[in-house]
């Protein structure tokens, strides 16, 4: 099968096809929307960007154990390009897979997906249970407090960060920025 560079509409139904669940989906707006804001403030393709963001975690529902590898195989038999083949895979470097990040894209992919999960549990508790109120101050403050959304994997984080040459805080506010951009969909 040829490359063939994907639609968004056809990546939304890729990721139907394989994500049920309303968290995973939600978690894959958050992405999509965090990438297509980065894409748009650094002058990338954002419809590349936010399609990689929308599919990264294709595989994870059905097949936790064989994530990224089995979004690997899912892409190329679907017949997408290497480069997003690749992107996807790299957010998984150094915790299921050795493909580091190397394109800006990647790189970004690598620093706020798990972001996206620590701006979600830190807005969920505010009184307004949203993104559009929320600081960078407030995740921030959280942070620091290790037992609060523990499964979030601050160290990813730092080193995405470090990757990028940005502070946490300038991350925090991106991630803010773009979440607030598909907040519809994410029901914050």
């Amino acid at each position: 099968m040829s490359e063939h560079v994907p639609t968004y509409d056809e990546a939304l139904s890729v990721l139907k096809e394989f994500v049920k669940s309303d968290s995973l989906l939600k978690h894959s707006y958050s992405v999509e929307g965090v990438m297509r804001h980065m894409a748009r403030k650094t002058g990338a393709d954002e419809e590349k960007w936010a399609i990689i963001g929308l599919v990264h975690d294709i595989d994870y529902e059905m097949f936790p154990e064989q994530h990224c590898a089995k979004a690997q195989q899912i892409l190329r038999e679907k017949g997408w390009p290497e480069e997003y083949v690749r992107a996807v895979a790299s957010h998984g470097w150094g915790l299921c897979n050795d493909i580091e990040p190397r394109t800006d894209l990647e790189k970004v992919l690598y620093a706020v997906e798990e972001l996206t999960g620590l701006v979600t549990a830190v807005a969920i508790i505010r009184p307004s249970k949203s993104v559009a109120d929320l600081e960078a101050k407030s995740v921030m403050k959280k942070w620091k407090d290790r037992s609060f959304a523990a499964g979030v994997n601050r160290p990813v984080i730092e080193k995405g960060a470090g990757m990028l040459g940005v502070e946490i805080r300038d991350l925090v506010d991106d991630v803010i920025l773009g979440m607030r951009d598909v907040a519809d969909k994410i029901g914050l």
